[in-house]
């Protein structure tokens, strides 16, 4: 009996190595008492396989398992899909970094049959939402496992706006942008701009300026359920880009507001047993080993 009965497969294919993983894990998964359905995208690798086709919202709907087989990049793309659905997802790491693709394709046989015997750790995860406001208007919105990114674009040049927490004015800053990142975006883009690095179970949000034009402006930490606000300086003149976990952007205009709160979606994902959140930073990030009793 397994833990799970219908199980999704998602993978990028512009990899032949992913191509490859998915081949194995779907000659892994026939044997085993479960159900398989592809996305049309992965249904590609194996056109002969006599699977089952179905779009991601009827995997959202009919799936208690979805495996991404792929980079980090390929999980948040499934995230931002299957958040608020009662569905696990569950990562095949073929990217290079993998922080929340865990398991190593020499390993796919091993930890998928034990997550399938019911041998997992769950975490659940919660998301960035983002609204962009022209005149109290709503003009888009998104949302971000990883991080809301404000920022010039391809054109290196400072850009100016205001900060609000929960409608308290923090400061004016000219930069070349802000990371508004999760818990879980913590060891991604805002490592790289010298955030904190911040427990996957945390309730809080980090505000990573990009290059500040003061030496003075550091990264803040503030509570999960907090409102962020940034207002787009009308001396702006250029129309700076709102990115949702580098994946998904809208352009802006001054005069804009760019609003970040947390989700109500949440996604539940599982790790083989034995995940350990600090391990995987000490093998991610190179930090030394431990080398005898504390």
């Amino acid at each position: 009996m397994t833990a799970f009965k219908t199980i999704g497969l998602i993978g990028r294919l512009a990899s032949t190595s992913t191509q490859y993983s998915i081949s194995r894990l779907v000659s892994f998964l026939s044997k085993q008492q479960v159900e398989i359905l592809l996305d049309d995208e992965t249904s590609s690798v194996l056109p002969d396989g006599g699977y089952e086709i179905a779009s991601r919202n009827e995997l959202a709907l009919r799936c208690d398992l979805i495996i991404v087989v792929g980079g980090d990049g390929s999980l948040l793309s499934a995230a931002r899909a299957f958040a608020g659905h009662n569905v696990h997802i569950l990562g095949i790491n073929r990217g290079r970094l993998g922080f929340l693709t865990d398991i190593s394709p020499e390993e796919i046989e091993y930890k998928v049959g034990e997550v399938l015997d019911g041998k997992y750790l769950k975490e659940e995860r919660f998301l960035l939402d983002c609204r962009l406001l022209r005149d109290d208007t709503e003009l888009s919105s998104g949302l971000a496992l990883n991080d809301v990114v404000i920022h010039p674009g391809k054109f290196i040049r400072m850009i100016e706006f205001e900060l609000y927490i929960d409608d308290e004015f923090v400061y004016r800053q000219r930069s070349d942008g802000l990371i508004i990142s999760s818990p879980t975006g913590s060891t991604a883009y805002a490592l790289s701009g010298g955030g904190p690095i911040m427990h996957p179970n945390l309730d809080a949000m980090a505000l990573v300026p990009l290059y500040p034009h003061t030496l003075s402006s550091r990264p803040i930490v503030v509570r999960g359920s907090s409102i962020v606000r940034l207002i787009v300086s009308e001396d702006n003149n250029l129309n700076p880009l709102v990115t949702c976990d580098g994946q998904s952007q809208t352009m802006s205009q001054p005069g804009d507001e760019v609003i970040i709160t947390k989700s109500e979606k949440s996604l539940s994902l599982i790790h083989p047993e034995g995940h350990n959140f600090y391990e995987t930073c000490r093998s991610k990030l190179g930090w030394a080993s431990h080398t005898g009793n504390p």
